[in-house]
């Protein structure tokens, strides 16, 4: 097999914060859609082919964190879909808990990192527009846990 069959983005760019994401991502989906304890979640996921080459903290700052978090953080982005959370795919639903855990958390990535990130994921494992649905609800979120960021990116 090929890298690029082993991966839905076969860039060899990948950071290894963007590869610890990607591997959240796989992760929350497991966990949503099998409602595992996260131990078992992380223990597969650092298991898989690759993970070497993540960033483990932030693997596990991400998983641990947006499953501790997932009630408080659906909270926060909640408002801003037009459907029911329960209603969201799995992947989009994943992606916007890993978006809406670093907007709130990890303040010293900008928060246009943390959209566009969230958008590569869901253009790389998600549906076809679903990209521009995150992007959306991401872009307004930020606006709400982050204004000044944003207010001062505006004015640029």
């Amino acid at each position: 097999m090929t890298d690029k069959t082993l991966h839905a983005n076969p860039s060899k760019n990948r950071t290894p914060r963007h590869r610890a994401r990607e591997f959240a991502l796989q992760g929350l989906y497991q966990w949503l859609l099998n409602n595992e304890d996260a131990s078992t979640v992380v223990n597969n996921i650092r298991s898989a082919h690759g993970f070497d080459k993540a960033d483990g903290d932030h693997f596990s700052a991400l998983l641990y964190g947006a499953i501790k978090d997932s009630v408080a953080l659906r909270d926060t982005f909640a408002p801003l879909v037009d459907r029911g959370v329960a209603e969201l795919s799995p992947i989009e639903h994943a992606v916007l808990l890993i978006g809406a855990y670093e907007l709130k958390n990890n303040l010293e990535i900008p928060y246009r990192v943390v959209i566009n990130e969230a958008v590569e994921l869901t253009k790389s494992f998600g549906g076809i527009d679903g990209h521009k649905y995150v992007n959306g609800v991401l872009d307004k979120l930020a606006a709400k846990l982050r204004p000044e960021e944003v207010a001062a990116d505006k004015k640029r």
